[in-house]
């Protein structure tokens, strides 16, 4: 089945009016005999930018240590079965459609999102495997996403709260805040990445309520950088690892979320050694990852450097900007498309002064997608010498007539569009 049927036909009970609620997966759930009751070990992870990296940390590092690891993530990038991995393997298509037909004959006609069934799903394939780790990743928010239906987790984490989903969780971040940091729970342990004032003083109103010990960075542990080593410093001592293979600063803070919630985990497997070897293991597409075959790639000059990232909110702007600060031995140019319901200058302002050109592209298919002329009469006017073009494949094609020195090309803005160009470019 493609992966548009499978979108579609799993989409197809979605309600008519969306409101936050765990009654319709909780419904489901029971029908199914509660999966979320027979899990391996439990970390749930929520955030506004870093949660997939981090995962794909903990992911690479256990099963360094030779853990077996289920692990739930979104949005799919090329393939819906992207989002569900049972003890390390992305799930078959004969498995996903066995439990899609017994999931939907459960579910009956009765409304439920598409993350929430696809939820489901994973839960019920987790609870049929035996493994040592599962990996939850919240879609959005915390307190009435459909992963917390998983009412004891081993360990919580939370990846730096920021704005995002404004339609559903709005414009306060204080609020926001609170949402995630509701996946807490009694007694289990949660680590905390580094947090700006207002969402740490909601996180840890929300811990003492609840009554879950925190652990966080800055206070409780810290992540720097020594030339080519990274150094996580806790209570228990001081770990010198090499540089993490996902490329960026901000890298390090979720690499050293991992380590710590794995720490908290307390699995004796789970050494400086395989820690090591997880940091040079992990992979996490579209995240700063350098495009290095297909059809765009062809098209460059030598030495030029093309590369992709799905980053598409404030946040994400900065630390995308962080990476560029560091990537200043030649001419960076943007390649750029955007949902209508982003916010394109708090993404686009931070990389203006790191960027020589931006080229606005429509995301294919997307009907949501802004104009590229949208795009670029917005990014004119914060400063960037800004253009549409038809296509990305356009848009290098003009960047490569104009540029007369090897050049970085950075594709950016949406996870869709990441997903075009990873799917076309294998």
């Amino acid at each position: 089945m493609r992966d548009m049927d499978l979108v579609h036909r799993l989409g197809q009970h979605h309600p008519k009016i969306i409101d936050l609620s765990l009654d319709r997966i909780k419904r489901l759930l029971s029908a199914l005999g509660n999966p979320e009751e027979n899990l391996p070990p439990v970390i749930h992870i929520a955030g506004t930018n870093g949660k997939g990296s981090s995962l794909a940390f903990m992911r690479a590092i256990a099963e360094a240590a030779g853990l077996k690891v289920h692990a739930y993530t979104s949005p799919h990038l090329v393939h819906f079965n992207e989002r569900i991995r049972i003890k390390g393997k992305i799930i078959s298509d004969l498995n996903m459609l066995g439990l899609i037909d017994e999931v939907e004959a459960l579910n009956g006609n009765a409304p439920i999102t598409f993350f929430e069934i696809t939820t489901a799903i994973a839960l019920l394939a987790f609870s049929r495997s035996p493994a040592d780790l599962t990996l939850l990743e919240t879609g959005l928010g915390g307190r009435l996403d459909a992963t917390n239906v998983v009412t004891r987790p081993a360990v919580t984490a939370l990846t730096p709260i920021s704005h995002d989903h404004a339609g559903f969780l709005g414009n306060d971040l204080g609020g926001i805040a609170r949402e995630k940091a509701a996946i807490m729970k009694p007694g289990v342990t949660c680590l905390i990445s580094k947090q700006r004032p207002v969402v740490l003083d909601v996180i840890r109103e929300t811990a003492n309520n609840v009554e879950a010990p925190l652990s966080i960075e800055g206070e409780d542990w810290w992540v720097t950088k020594n030339g080519d080593r990274l150094i996580v410093t806790s209570p228990e001592g001081e770990l010198k690892l090499p540089l993490p293979e996902l490329v960026g600063p901000h890298q390090w803070q979720n690499a050293g979320l991992a380590i710590m919630a794995l720490a908290a985990l307390g699995k004796n497997k789970i050494t400086a050694n395989t820690i090591a070897k997880g940091m040079k293991s992990v992979e996490w597409p579209a995240r700063m990852q350098k495009i290095i075959q297909g059809p765009l790639t062809t098209s460059l000059p030598n030495d030029w450097e093309l590369w992709l990232d799905g980053g598409h909110n404030p946040a994400a702007g900065e630390a995308l900007a962080l990476t560029l600060r560091t990537f200043m031995d030649r001419p960076t140019h943007l390649i750029t498309g955007l949902l209508n319901t982003k916010e394109p200058v708090g993404f686009l302002k931070p990389l203006q002064k790191y960027t020589k050109t931006l080229n606005a592209v429509t995301i294919p298919s997307q009907d949501a997608s802004f104009p590229a002329e949208k795009i670029s009469e917005i990014a004119s006017k914060i400063g960037f010498n800004a253009r549409s073009a038809a296509s990305v494949s356009d848009a290098i094609t003009q960047i490569v007539t104009e540029e007369t020195s090897p050049s970085r090309i950075l594709i950016c803005g949406s996870l869709y569009l990441a997903g075009i160009i990873l799917k076309e470019n294998k």
